[in-house]
């Protein structure tokens, strides 16, 4: 067995490996092996492909702006960008050649678009079912010691990546008798962290996992912008300006946004909302539930019907001295405040 990748191994003689053993092809190694696949749908927001991801760096021009793309952080640069105006024609070209790396970490050179399409074409669409499990990671480094029945040799070995864990778990074979060291942590994709302490544990653990979370397979990049998003957080960043203006309002595939040309809203802590036009105030309620991408926004002004609904709180966006809250409806109805005044 060659282990390529850079861990710190230390070779002692035993007798015989003690404690619960890893074993090649069982169904805990496989699991374990699907959590530390790459995951291909972290950069849909370029690729539109779920299984590989882009290496980089990698150089997009996106609505003409050319950009080189260093990081996961860099991706968020993207849909900013994307994000900036509503009215407009997105576009992001790929300039080549790229290297994609595969969900085994195998990577490939690209040298055209109609090559990058080829391998795009193979991946499976929009939330399909694929073997990577990603509503839980694996917090490193986990130590494990290899026995080798051949030679009674033992390699107590540091793991300190997804890509090593991958690796070393294709690499394990009837010769080799592996104990891992617990405690192991795992996350959950709310962030709990679950510790275990043996390997029946570790495989209840992420079995029972494997489907608790959207993966999300899909090539939305707008869908998962509340992350981290809460009802007092909102509360916060509402409460502070009274210079609301609508920037967006479209209900029923209506645009209703002209109507409310001059308008100003308020929101306060204890729930209130008012709305001034200038020449009239109008008074009502609002109060949200829920959490990250699941808070629901319930407003109702008696006399202002268009904004009166149970929304969901699609974003939270400062650019620069701007302020954003982004409301929407599984129907598409969308609600834009806008503000100048940092709350």
């Amino acid at each position: 067995m060659v282990f390529t990748s850079c861990r710190k191994e230390e070779s002692v003689l035993i007798e015989g490996p003690q404690g619960q053993a890893l074993l090649a092809n069982s169904t805990v190694a496989n699991l374990m092996q699907r959590t530390a696949m790459n995951d291909g749908s972290d950069d849909n927001i370029i690729d539109q492909a779920n299984c590989f991801s882009l290496a980089f760096p990698f150089t997009v021009v996106v609505n003409g702006m050319e950009l080189t793309v260093n990081s996961e952080e860099d991706l968020d640069t993207v849909e900013d960008i994307l994000d900036e105006f509503d009215d407009d024609e997105d576009t992001i070209e790929i300039e080549f050649p790229i290297v994609i790396v595969l969900s085994d970490f195998s990577e490939i050179t690209i040298n055209s678009l109609d090559e990058f399409e080829t391998y795009a074409d193979e991946c499976s669409g929009e939330n399909e079912y694929d073997d990577d499990i990603e509503c839980i990671d694996i917090e490193y480094p986990i130590t494990v010691s290899v026995f080798d029945t051949n030679n009674e040799l033992v390699d107590t070995i540091t793991i300190n990546s997804d890509q090593e864990l991958y690796f070393f778990i294709d690499e394990l074979d009837e010769d080799l008798i592996v104990n891992v060291q617990f405690p192991i942590t795992l996350i959950l994709s709310d962030g709990t962290e679950i510790s275990v302490s043996n390997l029946d544990q570790l495989e209840d653990v992420i079995d029972e996992a494997e489907d608790d979370c959207d993966e999300d397979d899909d090539y939305d990049y707008n869908d998962d912008d509340c992350d981290n998003c809460t009802t007092e957080g909102l509360a916060d960043f509402i409460t502070g300006c009274d210079g609301w203006y609508v920037k967006d309002l479209e209900r029923n595939d209506m645009d209703l946004t002209d109507q409310y040309v001059g308008y100003t809203f308020s929101f306060d802590a204890e729930g209130n909302v008012t709305a001034d036009s200038g020449t009239e105030t109008f008074t009502g309620t609002w109060e949200s539930s829920g959490s990250g991408n699941f808070i629901t926004v319930s407003i109702n002004i008696p006399d202002l019907s268009d904004f009166n609904a149970d929304w969901t709180l699609h974003e939270l966006e400062q650019y620069e001295d701007e302020f954003e809250v982004d409301l929407r409806m599984a129907n598409d109805d969308e609600l834009e405040f806008r503000s100048n005044c940092a709350p």
